[in-house]
């Protein structure tokens, strides 16, 4: 679609990438990063991918992904000894609250049977998705270890920061290349997180996505199309959907049908005609399993 000026085009399309490599039915699926992240992960899913979305959580900037594929790359579980208790449970630095319990060894378990699930994922993917949401960082002072979640700790515990495009690609050229000797095949497709993180104000949320994408590319441009790209999530977002009734009503994050239509733009640009296909009759099939659900929870007629 091609904007030439007619008062028919109410928006901007975003000229997608050629993606040398095309996503198929038959993909094993690991997504990282922010809730972006998670509601792709959502659609695939629902779709019969196999796929396996943010075993840690949420995380949202490239210091904690990055952690987050060390971890799983050395198949190292957790112990008690990295857990900390505050106001009467116990947490890890490295994952979201839905890994937090009453005690350390249920967030033990909690964490580990997921790890392992994962670490398995990792090595038989065939594409990661990874979505950075911001490249501001949380650090604890006494451990100088960059956390994923603060767990509502006193802010005075954290040096707050933002990261410069050389320390994602150092970082991420040492970790892609960790990557690629575990699992050669594997393809990485990055995305920036449309979601707006407006606690920095709007220009520090500028600044940071800025900052992001700059460091994406020089890895995709280092690396090469073949192993790595981009999908423009967040472009499509600013210039297609350059409206607040494509927001949730905390106009941050991307409304459902926004997300649907990113999903849209993403199938259309990385699946072939006869994938989309058979993901129109693998919708079909949820759908009829959705309705069969709610008839079956509510008693009443087909």
């Amino acid at each position: 679609m091609r904007n030439n000026g007619s008062m028919d085009n109410y928006f901007t399309p975003v000229a997608l990438p050629r993606y040398s490599r095309r996503i198929t039915c038959n993909e094993r699926l690991l997504l990282l990063g922010s809730c972006f992240a998670e509601n792709i992960g959502a659609k695939f899913s629902r779709l019969q991918f196999d796929v396996d979305i943010n075993p840690f959580g949420v995380l949202f900037n490239p210091a904690s992904v990055a952690a987050c594929l060390r971890r799983l790359l050395s198949g190292r579980f957790y112990e008690a000894s990295e857990l900390f208790e505050y106001q009467g449970v116990w947490h890890s630095f490295a994952h979201h609250s839905r890994f937090s319990a009453g005690t350390p060894e249920q967030a033990l378990q909690l964490i580990n049977e997921r790890f392992e699930q994962s670490c398995k994922s990792l090595r038989e993917a065939t594409v990661l998705f990874i979505t950075f949401g911001t490249a501001y960082v949380w650090e604890l002072k006494t451990t100088g270890t960059v956390v994923s979640n603060c767990h509502k700790l006193p802010d005075a515990s954290f040096r707050r920061f933002r990261l410069t495009p050389n320390e994602i690609i150092d970082d991420y050229r040492q970790l892609l290349t960790a990557l690629w000797e575990v699992n050669p095949a594997l393809y990485v497709l990055f995305t920036v997180s449309p979601v707006r993180h407006l606690n920095d104000g709007a220009i520090g949320n500028q600044l940071s996505k800025s900052i992001l994408l700059l460091a994406i590319d020089r890895l995709v441009n280092g690396f090469g199309t073949d192993r790595c790209n981009y999908f423009p999530a967040y472009e499509i977002m600013l210039d297609e959907l350059r409206d607040y009734r494509f927001y949730a009503p905390d106009m941050l994050h991307p409304a459902p049908v926004a997300i649907n239509h990113i999903w849209n733009r993403l199938t259309e640009a990385m699946m072939s005609a006869d994938t989309r296909a058979q993901l129109r009759e693998r919708e079909k099939a949820a759908a009829r399993a959705e309705h069969r659900s709610i008839i079956g929870t509510s008693g009443g007629p087909a």
